[in-house]
């Protein structure tokens, strides 16, 4: 008894791993669907040149799938016409200001936080929770740049102020340039473009 329990182990086991075996050596085959010419066994597939993906999303940058999904973060939301006006007056109220900083050579954001403090708006604070405690400017430096084998934070200043819970103006003012611009918020961010991970 004991030996033929032993025998039909070994023999369901093969079976199992045979089983398991056949499936794994079509990969890579191709399928002719019922009905569908057959292929002649001397012809085989030709390369496809570009090697993408069949799938293209709609929408997306580079047609990549779930492009849309891993950059939903990146893009800001909608504004109303009504915000974005209101975002738009703001910005045509920014913009010399950034164009005299810059001609003056001061882009720091010391000198840029004060020039919008003199425009009028209240710096944005914020609680030891993280809770909105009021203001609605944000000055910060600019973001790091990888270059060569390091980071380097280049001078100059960066600006997002919330003039409604959907609309934002966000500008920046360096050594080469300076910009003002409106838009929604960012999922994660703010009016600030967050930056790119991975």
């Amino acid at each position: 008894m004991l030996i033929s329990t032993l025998r039909w182990r070994r023999h369901f086991a093969a079976a199992l791993l045979l089983s398991a075996a056949i499936p794994l050596t079509a990969c890579g085959q191709q399928r002719v669907a019922a009905g569908a010419p057959s292929a002649s066994p001397s012809s085989s597939p030709s390369p496809s040149g570009s090697g993408a993906s069949p799938y293209v999303e709609p929408g997306a940058h580079d047609g990549a799938p779930h492009y849309n999904e891993n950059n939903a973060n990146r893009r800001p939301r909608e504004m109303s016409p009504a915000n974005a006006k209101d975002a738009q007056r703001e910005a045509d109220r920014i913009e010399p200001v950034l164009k005299r900083l810059w001609k003056q050579g001061k882009w720091d954001p010391k000198s840029v936080r004060s020039a919008m403090l003199g425009l009028g708006y209240k710096e944005q604070r914020t609680g030891p929770k993280g809770e909105q405690l009021g203001g609605k400017l944000d000055v910060r430096s600019m973001e790091p740049r990888f270059e060569d084998d390091h980071y380097v934070t280049p001078e100059g200043a960066r600006i997002g102020l919330h003039v409604h819970s959907d609309a934002c103006v966000t500008a920046f003012v360096q050594k080469t340039n300076y910009q003002v611009q409106v838009n929604g918020p960012y999922m994660e961010s703010g009016c600030f473009e967050p930056p790119f991970g991975h």
